[in-house]
């Protein structure tokens, strides 16, 4: 009996099925939080628990995803007839309208980088039935953009040999979350200031 607890255990923590495990984590962390799954997958790959690569790729997988569904999320949302009709008949909302369908591709480049935009631009993409392939295209360059920006700068830092010589490496992941939520706050007051 004791072997074949040692043989599972030995299957399930070998490393090509822990990495798997984190990948898929980090996908999933995504559709929660997708700074903290950047912050997670780039603090991991410092510490070697997976490779840059596959962080890199599953917070990518993860975020590009995750977008796509709330597009589809919007488009399942035009079925109700209620809905549909409040879509044509606000003023706000034909006013959004006119503004993704005019110029797509940068509207949605730019939402990626503007908190608290997202979630509503992007369903509202899939409501005004701006093009999949447009939205595709769109989404995924800002979201390699943003995990370039990201990913790298948390590697390199978690890399660094005075962080990895601390016992408390762990605390790179809530500190540079806890950064990169005050950075999109600050982002998110100023931009507002400047609408209004």
């Amino acid at each position: 009996m004791n072997d074949l607890v040692a043989n599972i255990q030995e299957a399930l923590f070998t490393s090509h099925s822990s990495e798997l495990s984190i990948f898929v984590g980090i996908i999933l962390l995504s559709y929660l939080l997708e700074d903290l799954a950047i912050v997670t997958a780039a603090s991991l790959s410092a510490q070697e628990m997976v490779t840059p690569m596959i962080g890199l790729l599953a917070a990518f997988i993860g975020i590009a995803s995750g977008d796509l569904g709330l597009y589809f999320l919007g488009r399942l949302s035009t079925r109700f007839r209620l809905l549909r009709y409040k879509t044509l008949t606000n003023t706000h909302l034909r006013y959004l309208r006119k503004k993704l369908q005019s110029n797509p591709m940068l509207n949605l480049f730019i939402i990626r980088f503007i908190p608290g935009l997202r979630t509503l631009g992007f369903t509202l993409s899939g409501v005004f039935h701006i093009r999949v392939l447009t939205f595709l295209t769109a989404v995924m360059s800002a979201t390699a953009v943003w995990t370039a920006l990201v990913f790298p700068s948390v590697y390199f830092l978690g890399s660094s040999s005075w962080i990895k010589a601390s016992e408390h490496q762990w605390l790179l992941i809530p500190i540079m979350t806890l950064v990169l939520f005050a950075t999109n706050r600050i982002a998110k007051k100023k931009i507002s200031k400047e609408l209004t």
